[in-house]
């Protein structure tokens, strides 16, 4: 029963975060770690303490991030699956890129693209690893550390950010067409940028995601002229009448 109520206190979590409700996220995720202790698997508590890592770097939280990601190798020990140590380490990647660690990101790509390539000589992922981690998935944590750490391209071809913008989750993808959005402001270029920002919005707000809305809001914010251009003039109408 406590696995149970670890993965709902998990679920609730996740839930907050995409509202934003970044007080109630915490809590929950708290929650789902302390049950998962109860419920003495490791595993479970890996997972959980990686989640709350995950949303902690979102929230630009690095240091707390980089300590969680630690505890939770720690409770995994030398043996850990592929897929939780190339997830991990994607994190991982995201954090030190936040953080304006390029060489570390690099590290922590590395490592990421490394574990992947175990995943498929591996038996299936242990649960609650119940999802895929793949070439996507890399090419994914590549542009957002790309966005954050100012260097849009990174080495990735247009295929390459084409395929890590092909997920069929709807919010991911959201939440990827920002950072993309992101690096084409960083080189100049205004409207594509704020145009990709417009449809993850509009995608946000279909989706009822004020995690996509407040990372736009985020976006816009890295923006500034005296003379904003129409599109930009448009995106701010389009946050303005925003009420998540």
């Amino acid at each position: 029963m406590a696995a149970v109520g670890s993965e709902a206190a998990s679920l609730v979590g996740w839930l907050a975060w995409d509202m934003a409700d970044h007080g109630s996220a915490r809590t929950w995720y708290g929650s789902a770690i302390k049950a998962a202790r109860t419920a003495g698997d490791p595993l479970l508590g890996a997972y959980q303490t990686g989640s709350l890592a995950q949303f902690e770097v979102e929230a630009g939280n690095t240091a707390e991030g980089l300590r969680l990601i630690a505890r939770a190798r720690r409770q995994l020990g030398p043996d850990l699956p592929a897929i939780a140590a190339a997830w991990l380490a994607s994190i991982e990647a995201v954090a030190h890129a936040t953080a304006g660690d390029e060489r570390a990101t690099e590290r922590s790509l590395r490592s990421c693209e490394q574990h992947t390539a175990r995943v498929p000589r591996e038996d299936p992922p242990p649960w609650p690893w119940v999802f895929s981690f793949d070439d996507r998935k890399v090419a994914s944590c590549h542009v957002v550390c790309g966005a954050r750490l100012g260097r849009p391209q990174w080495g990735l071809s247009s295929q390459e950010i084409a395929t890590a913008l092909s997920s069929g989750h709807e919010k991911q993808r959201a939440l990827l067409t920002l950072d993309v959005a992101t690096g084409h402001l960083s080189t100049g270029r205004v409207d594509s940028a704020f145009a990709l920002a417009t449809r993850a919005v509009q995608d946000g707000l279909r989706l009822r995601s004020g995690r996509i809305v407040e990372r736009a809001r985020a976006f816009r914010r890295s923006y500034a002229s005296a003379t904003p251009p129409g599109i930009v003039r448009d995106f701010d109408t389009l946050l303005h009448d925003t009420y998540l």
